[in-house]
């Protein structure tokens, strides 16, 4: 820190109690300067000498025969009056960042100046300001946090103009040229704390990160902190990333809990000015601000209840980069505000792929958007089935809640469904007692062959699942077994058809108006364990032809006896599927519809279906 002397007289100011100073001197005092409740004893001349304001006061004290002189608004108070009243008198006075700014306003009030006489008090300490606090980055900070108790003095002296535009610059300056200490929160490397094993002993110099100021502004009160972040980004020296990790460091600093998604203190209207402050001064550039810290700053501005700008702000900034957040992170709020973010994300997309578009065509080349949009959507979608599956543990979770938000990214890319049938089956399991058409419309978002196959081995045994959703689990599955094995489809009957979507290779998603009953009739005792026993049976066929196709070339015999096993599996698929058609039938449980025709006839009557409903359904 830069300090400077002056005078060279020792200190001979003293005490008298908490309110009385005096200097110790052999001349008796010949004037009382009363500031606030402090009274000064002190003597006439050396202040003449020095100061205009109490030349004009001392001259009315003469006229009413008074020896009390009273000043009740010196910015500073006492504290500041004192090392003015020791400078008129040579004595030592040291200034520093902490107080010479009081020191500069008191010197202005009491017209300390070259006027007055050479090498004035106001003179001494603008050099000392220029020369040497606006030159230092921590000092011209602390001049700076000074500032709000001295105003209007500091502004109309333009100390505060001076700081910022000292800090901004410094802040924006190249950092290779950058000498002075700063703090930095981060880990030492091992070389600097001598633990590094390989260390020579030379101590390298290290590169200066380019957030390195951040930490040291977020001692700046809001209002400060406001104007040094608008100064940086006026420069316009400064990424986007640096100015969001900034506002990110202040946050966290300024508002107490914070980074844990809650918001602690009884100073609502405060935090709630520093939220919409923070929020007015995110940089626009796409990835100048994490998906994480925006989604920190929506939570806190609903706990908060900000104006319904910056939470919208906030949600349309979130969709532009949802990709980037995971569960937990949204996990934090209802279901209402994600899907509000999922509906941003959409628009986001669909507003760049115009634009992607109508670049293509002026360039007439392919934009690489387009591959990153389908790895965004494929996130999105991973994280809505993840989301899902948080909430889906809710009782009092509405089922159009859930069915709302799975249908939003329905028509997203997804490597699988199983994200999703474990929210399925987690809301089952949670709400076991939905009825049968909020049963059949929940089973309907999830696409059966895209079912990896833990996931289909799950789904077999699952006893909450409707068995038309067990039967067609355990047809594409075969039906997946079957293709890599190069054999075609199995000949099913009509009549199995009927429980598969749109024919055997139809959405698994059915596109037709089934009856209640096709889709809630529920495995019974005996036909779960028989549709396990048949898909172990086709792990094990499915084995044999990988198994036989590796050696094809010299085993030909053993692949004639895995192509008799798979036509035994084939055979054993369409008894037990028949079995499980009698037994609804027996049951009354299939109407007359559902039975009639020829599978033919059975593939044409599935694939009709009402055009909301599949396009609502659809499957990219």
């Amino acid at each position: 820190m830069k300090f400077m002397k002056l005078g060279s007289k020792p200190d001979a100011f003293q005490t008298d109690g908490d309110n009385i100073r005096y200097v110790a001197t052999e001349l008796a005092s010949d004037v009382v300067v009363i500031v606030g409740e402090v009274k000064f004893y002190l003597h006439k001349f050396p202040l003449l000498s020095k100061s205009a304001c109490l030349q004009k006061l001392l001259a009315d004290t003469n006229e009413e025969k008074n020896d009390e002189v009273h000043i009740h608004d010196i910015p500073g108070g006492p504290v500041a009056f004192e090392m003015c009243a020791k400078f008129c008198y040579g004595m030592v006075v040291t200034l520093n960042a902490y107080n010479v700014l009081a020191a500069r306003c008191a010197a202005e009030y009491l017209e300390m100046y070259e006027t007055v006489e050479k090498g004035n008090l106001v003179y001494k300490i603008e050099v000392f300001l220029n020369s040497s606090i606006f030159r230092s980055w921590k000092d011209s900070i602390i001049v700076l946090r000074s500032t709000e108790a001295l105003l209007p003095w500091s502004e109309e002296l333009k100390v505060v103009s001076h700081c910022l535009d000292s800090i901004s610059t410094k802040a924006t300056i190249d950092t290779s040229m950058v000498e002075w200490s700063y703090t930095y929160n981060r880990k030492k490397l091992p070389s600097e704390n001598g633990n590094d094993p390989h260390w020579n002993g030379v101590r390298k110099q290290q590169m200066v990160p380019k957030d390195w100021w951040v930490e040291d502004l977020c001692d700046l009160q809001l209002e400060l902190y406001k104007r040094v972040i608008s100064s940086i980004i006026s420069k316009g020296n400064v990424s986007g990333p640096v100015i969001g990790e900034a506002l990110s460091a202040y946050a966290s600093r300024r508002l107490p809990g914070f980074d844990k998604g809650v918001i602690q203190g009884d100073d609502i209207v405060k935090n709630r000015l520093l939220l919409e402050t923070i929020v007015r001064l995110l940089p626009v550039g796409m990835g100048s601000v994490s998906c994480r810290f925006l989604l920190k700053l929506l939570k806190a501005a609903i706990l908060l209840e900000c104006k319904v700008f910056e939470r919208s702000e906030l949600m349309k900034r979130i969709g532009q980069c949802l990709e980037e957040s995971t569960v937990g992170e949204t996990s934090m709020f209802n279901v209402d505000t994600v899907q509000r973010l999922v509906e941003e994300f959409i628009k986001h997309k669909q507003h760049a792929r115009t634009e992607s578009l109508l670049e293509e065509e002026s360039q007439e080349i392919r934009s690489p958007k387009m591959a990153s949009d389908l790895s965004d959507k494929v996130k999105v979608a991973k994280l809505v089935d993840g989301y899902l599956a948080e909430i889906a543990r809710d009782p009092n979770l509405p089922l159009s809640d859930f069915v709302n938000l799975a249908e939003l990214v329905s028509s997203f890319p997804r490597p699988t469904h199983d994200g999703l049938y474990r929210a399925i089956d987690m809301y089952l399991k949670e709400h076991s007692g939905i009825s049968k058409s909020e049963r059949k419309s929940i089973c309907r978002l999830m696409d059966c062959r895209k079912l990896s196959a833990e996931a289909c081995m799950h789904a077999v045994q699952n006893e909450r699942l409707p068995l038309r959703v067990v039967v067609q689990v355990l047809f594409f599955e075969q039906l997946r077994a079957t293709s890599s094995g190069g054999s075609s489809t199995p000949d099913l009957p009509g009549s199995i058809r009927a429980m598969l979507p749109g024919g055997s290779h139809g959405s698994s998603r059915s596109t037709t108006t089934n009856t209640e009953e096709e889709w809630d009739a529920v495995g019974t005792s005996e036909d779960i364990p028989t549709l396990k026993g048949e898909l172990a049976t086709l792990k094990l066929t499915s084995g044999a032809t990988q198994s036989s196709d590796k050696n094809s070339d010299d085993c030909k015999g053993n692949t004639e006896k895995v192509a008799a096993t798979k036509s035994k599996g084939f055979q054993m698929s369409k008894t037990l599927f028949s079995k499980i058609w009698s037994s609804k039938e027996r049951n009354g449980e299939i109407t007359s519809s559902d039975t009639s025709g020829s599978p033919a006839s059975t593939v044409v009557e599935e694939t009709k279906s009402t055009p909301s409903r599949s396009r609502r359904q659809s499957v990219s």
